[in-house]
């Protein structure tokens, strides 16, 4: 017995040392060639009116005016303290009934995109439901509706999403994305 407590001592304080310590500075190091240094991007922008904005890049905000492309649907309610996904299954009565109010939404703003075209990432939260970001497909499809509202032609618009469409990391890591805040941003700048 002597000689499984000791063991198991020993166990304990080697697994402290190593994810209290060594895991920490490996992730810590690791974030330090990442983009701001693994902090928050913030940034801040003038909105009409001329009064300063703030908003943080790698949280998803909300989005619902026509004229600006749209974020993914947040079980969280874009509140950063709240992170969480909906913990509701794809069979879920309630899940399939908000999925659906959500298309129906989206077909009613966008009425030229076909309900079998929209994006599954449109219509549904992420994990977090805080996502930044959204694909350049779901950007493409709110083209249409944006032109028309701003009286732009699609061209402008589409080079506009062509220009904030982040490629993989190294070409093979990851998805194609577009941040949404970033491309809203930039949106309001081409008026």
């Amino acid at each position: 017995m002597k000689t499984n407590i000791m063991q198991a001592t020993i166990l304990t304080l080697c697994c402290i040392v190593f994810f209290c310590g060594v895991y920490t500075v490996v992730v810590w190091g690791i974030a330090q060639f990442s983009p701001n240094n693994g902090e928050g991007e913030i940034i801040s922008y003038k909105i009409p009116g001329g009064s300063v904005k703030y908003g943080f890049a790698n949280v998803g905000q909300s989005f619902t005016a026509n004229k600006y492309f749209w974020s993914r649907p947040s079980a969280a309610n874009y509140k950063a303290d709240a992170s969480a996904g909906s913990n509701k299954g794809p069979s879920n009565p309630d899940y399939l009934k908000q999925v659906q109010a959500t298309i129906d939404t989206f077909q009613v703003h966008n009425p030229s995109v076909k309900k079998s075209d929209i994006p599954a990432e449109m219509v549904t939260a992420s994990g977090s439901g805080l996502d930044p970001n959204i694909s350049p497909k779901s950007a493409m499809i709110q083209v249409a509706r944006i032109a028309k509202v701003r009286n732009m032609p699609e061209d402008k618009i589409i080079a506009l999403v062509n220009e904030h469409t982040e490629k993989p990391f190294l070409g093979i890591f990851g998805p194609s994305k577009v941040n949404v805040l970033k491309l809203n941003i930039s949106l309001d700048d081409l008026r």
